[in-house]
């Protein structure tokens, strides 16, 4: 039996999502669910613009030639999943692919930012797989930096103050992340000389930032040294989230004069959303929650007052129900809170004919009274995604 802070019994109980053996290590997401992915996305979205990066979008499936030329086809091959008679692959990573939207490109001054918030693919083992913590296919916010070597240590800088940033905005300070630097693994491209200036380049960078890592020997991936951000969640466990990788290695491959900065701020966003169900039991921000307000008339007579209520609200792309059922509002409140709702609105008659009319907030044990315009803007600004 699954523990109540599991987040594939809060994703069962939430209406978020599903999993069935015919489709192992895929998500079934539902409209809840999906909801919450989206609001995440575009929460990841607006960091990455105000970074200065832009947004891309590359194929699923990419032919074999181009995996050889990066060194996946030799280097990753037991985490790809090949197709169309091994002549192709579905993508594990996008950094091929951006390579060769950054090759087409007009000459412009380096560096250059881009990033895509896609699916990939990783031949997981099914005895491997655990919810969305491990899945074969995933959304991860894939960007990459190319500029001059000069410039590593300025865009490391930026990384971290950002990653970090939105880490304690989800409740995790630095105490509950970890930083490992790991280093040049036994199968990987590139010579000894290569790998020493990335590594002795990234931790420099890195320690310029403040950190101090962990070594962990062996770690790195086939092109390069990466810095690792491992959140301890609620039962201590360790997962790794945010990640960069110094490469020199892949632009020498596709000859493009950068250095390349290989980041994820969140990884795969599936697991980053388990991570925050299970730390925060499902109850999660306004801003992201799956339903964020629940309107809950007193009496009868004023649905009509409840449902002009709730149309100003959708029009403001607010989540919400309007529960008018038959029945006590205690046990009304009650279903609510177990659907973990973080905004309940209760009205009655009295709201109504008020002048100015009013609408009562409850916001976890709280009450308070607004006009309806306050309401209104109040209820609109903290469901805005952040």
């Amino acid at each position: 039996m699954l523990s109540k802070d599991d987040h594939r019994r809060i994703g069962r109980e939430l209406d978020l999502f599903h999993f069935q053996d015919e489709s192992p290590g895929a998500v079934f997401w539902h409209p809840r669910g999906l909801a919450v992915m989206r609001a995440l996305e575009e929460h990841v979205r607006r960091a990455v613009r105000e970074d200065g990066y832009e947004e891309v979008r590359s194929p699923q499936m990419i032919c074999r030639a181009i995996w050889e030329r990066s060194g996946h086809w030799e280097n990753f091959s037991a985490g790809m999943m090949r197709l169309e008679g091994n002549e192709a692959a579905l993508k594990p990573v996008s950094c091929p692919a951006h390579i060769e939207i950054v090759r087409r490109r007009k000459k412009s001054d380096a560096p250059i930012r881009i990033a895509e918030l896609g699916m990939v693919h990783r031949n997981e083992r099914k005895s491997q797989l655990l919810g969305l913590f491990r899945l074969r296919q995933f959304v991860q916010d894939d960007g990459h930096v190319f500029c001059a070597e000069r410039d590593v240590e300025s865009e490391v800088a930026r990384f971290v103050r950002r990653v970090q940033s939105l880490y304690e905005a989800f409740g995790f300070g630095e105490d509950r992340v970890d930083v490992d630097l790991s280093l040049r693994p036994d199968v990987r491209a590139g010579s000894d000389e290569v790998w020493d200036r990335a590594e002795s380049a990234l931790e420099r960078a890195i320690r310029a930032c403040g950190l101090a890592p962990r070594l962990v020997p062996g770690g790195g991936a086939f092109y390069g040294p990466k810095l690792e951000l491992v959140l301890r969640d609620r039962r201590n466990r360790a997962w790794q989230c945010g990640t960069l990788q110094l490469d020199f290695v892949l632009p020498e491959r596709f000859g493009i004069p950068y250095v390349m900065i290989h980041r994820a701020m969140l990884g795969s966003f599936e697991r980053f959303l388990g991570i925050l169900l299970e730390q925060h039991e499902g109850r999660l921000p306004v801003w992201l929650a799956p339903e964020q307000v629940r309107i809950l008339p007193v009496v009868s007579d004023v649905g009509d007052y409840a449902e002009e209520i709730a149309q100003r609200l959708r029009a403001r792309d607010v989540r919400l129900s309007v529960d008018a059922r038959d029945q006590p509002l205690g046990a009304r409140i009650k279903r609510a809170h177990d659907a973990r709702v973080p905004l309940l609105l209760v009205v009655g008659p009295r709201d109504r004919d008020a002048s100015p009319r009013r609408i009562a907030i409850r916001e976890g044990r709280e009450q308070r009274e607004l006009s309806f315009d306050e309401a209104i803007a109040y209820v609109s600004e903290v469901s805005s995604i952040r």
